[in-house]
């Protein structure tokens, strides 16, 4: 019984990829409407066996060798659990939307391709069991999103596209790079609970291997949006088609942090990191991340540019919790990491909506349009109140958290505990800044030069567009008020792994 629920693992890994192969290569499905329903049930069907697995035990499935004792393996224990159903659910709302959305762009097979093959290799990166696991499929999902990235073919697209894989590329090496070079002390590479180092092969050299988990940290920050390798993500999002940009903010970052987070607690070791230099510099890099997205999403005004300097700031509000190395400050950083994900996603899509009915793309353009498409900046305004941390919003109660951590964590500078709220603060005062004036002019427009109230006509999207919106907006309220069961599964989580 064991071993066929282990084998079930793989059902969720090659369920969406047998769909995605399905919309490439069966001729049937070039008529758009089969086209559609394919990728739906693809999506759907991917979620729903996700669920035996969530509500089911440890599992430990074996893959192959490579040179004898080097195994590749899944295993899906409560992290990957927990990332898997995030970005299962978040996926399947922003494939949905894109129904509409893509409606009338070119080469829809090859997005809807990539699409579900992507999610197939994110579950797979979700279970991964060891960080030689991890790597093969990190670097797959690199190399089946660039598509997505450079959909339109145009000149800005490929532009784009070329150097998110470059950044991308070189990220994932500095991981590969610090596995090569950490072998020698280390008991295993699977992930397990406490790091895998070994304390009496370590010895004499602990600044080479904090440097070498240091350089790490910054590849999988990469992905993440963490400075100083975060320049794709401003890039990447304004060229790519909406809902490829809701889920490369929403879900493909998170494949970074959910690097960092194996990094840190499976297999560098929390112990080993706390209190160092390199724990110092890297909630060094996270904070300053956090202003620096905050500052650039304030004074951008491309709309969904401004969104993608957003990301680069908020995301690593979660790297910063990862660094606190606290239960508190891991709490938050789970709680983040959905709250972004529902948040950043109903932005995205809404950005969308926006541009698909009037064209608009940029700040400035968008005077009074909450009077024309109410629906959609109701979903943009709530999101965004969510973003900042006001209450009732999910957003809210992960900030609590992240700040929480901040004040009770131990081996850093004790100003550290200061400065980390303080810039988290600092933040969400610009993140009103650059979201709720969108909010605050798109439903008071103000009046004519000769006093005039303004008139608008109707323009919103239909419910295939706005269905999911609504849904991730309302999830994230819900959340928000009712957050009790994903804190305490997040805060015991991290005291198993911290």
């Amino acid at each position: 019984m064991r071993k066929m629920n282990a084998w079930y693992l793989l059902v969720p890994v090659l369920l969406p990829c047998a769909a995605g192969l399905a919309v490439m290569l069966c001729p049937p499905l070039q008529e758009r409407r089969s086209r559609n329903i394919c990728t739906a049930a693809g999506l759907i069907l991917t979620a729903a066996a996700l669920l035996p697995v969530l509500i089911g035990g440890e599992m430990r499935l074996h893959l192959f060798s490579l040179s004898g004792s080097l195994e590749i393996f899944f295993r899906a224990d409560t992290a990957g659990k927990i990332f898997a159903a995030v970005m299962a659910f978040l996926w399947a709302a922003a494939g949905i939307y894109s129904f509409a959305y893509m409606a009338n762009e070119e080469h829809q097979r090859r997005y809807y391709a990539c699409y579900l093959m992507t999610l197939g290799v994110l579950m797979s990166l979700c279970f991964s069991g060891s960080i030689i696991t991890f790597y093969m499929f990190y670097e797959c999902m690199t190399l089946i999103t660039v598509p997505l990235v450079m959909h339109e073919m145009n000149r800005e697209a490929v532009a784009a596209g070329i150097k998110y894989l470059i950044y991308s590329v070189i990220g994932a090496s500095l991981a590969l790079l610090g596995v090569f070079l950490l072998a020698p002390y280390v008991t295993s590479f699977d992930f397990t609970a406490g790091g895998v180092l070994d304390p009496e092969k370590v010895q004499g050299h602990e600044t080479y291997v904090l440097v070498t988990a240091f350089l790490m940290l910054i590849g999988f920050g990469t992905k993440a949006g963490m400075f100083p390798l975060h320049g794709w993500l401003p890039t990447a999002h304004p060229v790519a088609p909406a809902p490829a940009s809701a889920v490369l903010s929403g879900v493909i970052t998170k494949a970074g942090v959910l690097g960092s987070l194996r990094l840190i607690t499976s297999f560098i070791g929390a112990d080993f990191l706390r209190g160092t230099w390199a724990h110092t510099a890297y909630m060094s890099l996270t904070l300053f991340t956090v202003f620096m997205g905050s500052l650039l999403a304030y004074r951008e005004g491309l709309l969904k540019k401004r969104l993608a300097w957003s990301s680069v700031s908020q995301v690593s509000y979660v790297l910063f919790g990862l660094s606190t190395l606290h239960p508190l400050g891991f709490a938050g950083a789970l709680l983040h990491v959905v709250c972004h994900g529902l948040i950043k996603n109903t932005l995205f899509m809404s950005a969308g909506a926006i541009i698909h009915q009037t064209g608009k793309t940029r700040v400035e353009e968008l005077e009074g349009i909450g009077k024309v498409m109410p629906k959609t900046m109701w979903c943009f305004t709530i999101a965004s109140i969510g973003l900042v941390g006001i209450p009732p919003c999910l957003g809210f109660v992960s900030k609590w958290y992240l700040a929480g951590g901040a004040l009770n964590m131990t081996g850093t500078p004790g100003w550290f505990s200061i400065l980390g709220p303080a810039v988290l603060l600092i933040s969400a005062l610009l993140t009103a800044g650059y979201l709720l004036t969108i909010a605050f002019r798109g439903f008071f427009p103000g009046r004519t030069e000769k006093g005039e109230l303004k008139t608008f006509e109707k323009q919103e999207p239909g419910w295939v567009m706005l269905a999911p919106m609504m849904l991730l907006t309302a999830l994230m309220v819900l959340l928000g008020i009712f957050p009790g069961a994903l804190i305490q599964l997040f805060q015991s989580l991290g005291e198993a792994l911290l």
